[in-house]
């Protein structure tokens, strides 16, 4: 990589820092912390993978470095215990979660799960650059177990 360009991607990447701590602090409200760590998982995530989707989709140029970025982060915030986001009682106050989730705990958890596997294979195929029609599975993959999720567990008034 050249000089230029490796300076380039170091601002984007102090920058995207500074742009995506604000949004993991915006969601946190003291009186509903269950409530604000998920909404600030979620806000990381999208962070991460809609500009993963974008490339794929053709509407931001491909960058492959970028993209092993956007998916290591990805399975970083997967190790993150979002479930305990989730606990019994925070159905309840500023929350687009439907009640479904406390009522099919096991269903949901085994989606979140199929979020975890499908991440990790897309931060293997994304860290090997070269193939991007797996790379593309792997997004196609991940989103598919977004909306999984999404479907039964989302309300569709979403807060961000």
């Amino acid at each position: 990589m050249q000089r230029s360009q490796r300076n380039t991607l170091l601002a984007i990447i102090v920058l995207s820092g500074l742009v995506l701590s604000p949004l993991a602090v915006s969601h946190y409200d003291d009186k509903e912390p269950a409530q604000s760590y998920r909404q600030s998982w979620f806000a990381m995530m999208a962070a991460n993978f809609g500009p993963m989707a974008a490339m794929v989709k053709g509407d931001i140029p491909w960058q492959e470095d970028q993209m092993a970025s956007y998916a290591d982060q990805l399975a970083a915030l997967v190790t993150l215990d979002v479930m305990r986001g989730f606990a019994d009682g925070t159905d309840k106050g500023t929350t687009r979660a439907k009640p479904e989730i406390w009522e099919n705990k096991a269903d949901f958890e085994a989606k979140m799960n199929d979020l975890t596997k499908a991440v990790d294979a897309l931060q293997t195929v994304a860290n090997q650059g070269t193939d991007r029609k797996a790379i593309a599975a792997g997004v196609g993959a991940t989103g598919k177990a977004c909306k999984a999720c999404h479907d039964d567990y989302k309300s569709k008034e979403y807060l961000y």
